[in-house]
């Protein structure tokens, strides 16, 4: 009976531990992501590969949604692509990536020349709007990434759209790299 008690006890501990990796948040675990994401991109990067192996740069807004795609299925195994939102005000847009189960939607935003923070933050309020009649929205999180760092306010920036929207909407907003 030691034996198997000891075995047992391993479990229990294996499953504690597990548990606790788990016990974040899947939105704490979104945001995670999100700010680690330049590093990882960086990893990537022509600078850093082995040899001379060619670079996965995030060039565009569709790079960074491929690049996060990967790195949510990490923690995620329904990570969703272009979702459609309900029609408000006479439009659907598509949202980046939808966690059904845990009804979190992800907009990916990339910045470049003619989208700083000003472009940046209209086109996140009219995706709030969309997002807040969304049946499996509760949580939206906004991922802006900002190599070049266009934006010069990075905590404004957020602070200015996240918060409580609606009974039904929470938004949190996540511009990285955030120094």
């Amino acid at each position: 009976m030691g034996v198997l008690d000891s075995i047992r006890n391993d479990f229990i501990v294996f499953d504690s531990d597990e548990a606790s990796d788990l016990s974040h948040s899947a939105v704490d675990r979104v945001v995670r992501i999100c700010r680690r994401f330049p590093r990882v991109a960086r990893q990537l990067s022509s600078a850093r590969r082995h040899s001379t192996r060619t670079g996965i740069d995030q060039a565009d807004e569709y790079d960074v949604q491929d690049l996060l795609h990967a790195l949510l299925l990490i923690d995620f195994d329904d990570v969703r692509e272009e979702e459609w939102t309900p029609s408000y005000a006479g439009a659907s847009a598509r949202m980046d990536f939808l966690l059904k189960v845990d009804r979190l939607v992800i907009e990916v935003k990339r910045t470049r020349k003619g989208l700083g923070a000003k472009k940046a933050k209209e086109e996140l309020a009219v995706d709030i709007d969309h997002y807040r009649t969304h049946p499996d929205c509760t949580t939206l999180v906004c991922f802006v990434f900002d190599p070049e760092r266009l934006i010069s306010n990075p905590a404004g920036f957020e602070s200015d759209l996240e918060g409580q929207r609606t009974e039904q909407l929470d938004v949190r907003v996540v511009v990285a790299p955030h120094d």
